[in-house]
Formats: structure tokens, C-alpha cells, sequence
């Protein structure tokens, strides 16, 4: 079947890259600047190697997020903001073992979360074409 997508040569639209990446690099940041207190939440949810994980991820998502704002290196660019939220998103937004005042909260968590890494692998997928 003939192939009707011209826009298989042109990286994704720059506005949808940059809304993309610019929230998520915020989102690295304020894990970065709130280092200790994102560390001790991820060990209150019985992350292992809290101390070590966090930062890592957190830089996962920030040269992932440089990466699709630039489109450099598309691919491992996306890969990492995926690899970010593959780890993240069942260890910290588990709604299904919180209480039930608690639930709404994880459970938008969860679906943000899970809403972006839809969108990681469609820049993973688009990258490949490229």
C-alpha cells in the first residue's frame, strides 16, 4: 500500500515538541531542585536505591526532554522520557495499593503519566522514520 503521509521527511510540528518537552523538562527540574524531598517519598514507597534512582530518572527525563525539544537524537530521546515513565508510573502512582483517600489522586497520577508515555513512544515511532 502506497505510503499517503508527505510528512514522513519533516520532523514533528515544533510547537507540539517544544509544549512537550518544555513540561517535562519542568517537571525533571522541580525533582532535581526537590532532591531530598523526592527522594524521601520514593523511599516511603518502598523504591529500592531511592537516593540513586531518582536523580538517574530525573536526568533520564530531562535530556529527554532536551532531546525531542531539539530533535537530536530523536530516538534515544524519547526511549529515555519512556524509560522514565515505564519505571515511574506503577512504583510512585500505584492506586491500587493506596487508601481510599488517597485513590483519586494516584489514580490521575497514573493516567498523566500513562498519557505520556503514549506520547514518548509516538515521537519514539515518528523518530524512526526520520
Amino acid at each position: 500500500m502506497l505510503d499517503t503521509d508527505s510528512t514522513t521527511e519533516m520532523p514533528p510540528s515544533r510547537l507540539g515538541r517544544l509544549l512537550f518537552a518544555s513540561g517535562l523538562a519542568v517537571l525533571a527540574l522541580r525533582n532535581l531542585t526537590n532532591l531530598d524531598g523526592r527522594i524521601a517519598y520514593a523511599d516511603a514507597k518502598g523504591v529500592p536505591l531511592a537516593d540513586k534512582l531518582v536523580p538517574a530518572s530525573s536526568g533520564l527525563l530531562l535530556g529527554g526532554s532536551v532531546g525531542i525539544g531539539l530533535w537530536k537524537l530523536p530516538r534515544i530521546a524519547a526511549g529515555s522520557i519512556a524509560a522514565f515513565f515505564v519505571g515511574v508510573t506503577p512504583l510512585m502512582h500505584d492506586f491500587w495499593a493506596v487508601d481510599e483517600e488517597s485513590r483519586g489522586e494516584e489514580l490521575t497520577s497514573f493516567l498523566q503519566n500513562l498519557t505520556l508515555l503514549g506520547a514518548a513512544i509516538a515521537f519514539f515511532r515518528r523518530a524512526g522514520r526520520n
